[in-house]
């Protein structure tokens, strides 16, 4: 089973900004969204872009290279994309931001 493991600060996620990480090899990014703090996994199913790199527009990350969008709590692809990104759990203890990237 896997842990959750540090990865940032809460007061280093601003609104409106993606930070990238890489956790055991795997690039994820996180995000604030509607004042949740979201994990999602930092490559582009359509073309293994970094989303770290796009914007986010309401619930959904938009990739920088070809417009695709996911959405940040399902995980689910627009075209160009097919298939969905991976989320992962999130959990704030004091002022860290936690991820697990396992279920």
């Amino acid at each position: 089973m896997a842990e959750f493991v540090f990865v940032t600060k809460i007061t280093d996620i601003v609104d409106g900004q993606i930070l990238a990480f890489n956790i055991d090899e795997t690039p994820i990014a996180l995000a604030r969204v509607d004042g949740k703090i979201v994990a999602f996994g930092d490559v582009c199913t359509h073309d293994d872009g970094p989303l770290a790199e796009g914007e986010i527009d309401g619930d959904c990350v938009v990739c920088p290279r070809h417009g695709a969008r996911f959405n940040l709590v399902k995980g689910k692809a627009t075209f160009p994309a097919a298939q969905p990104i991976p989320i992962y759990e999130t959990r704030i203890i004091g002022e860290d931001v936690e991820v697990k990237l396992q279920a």
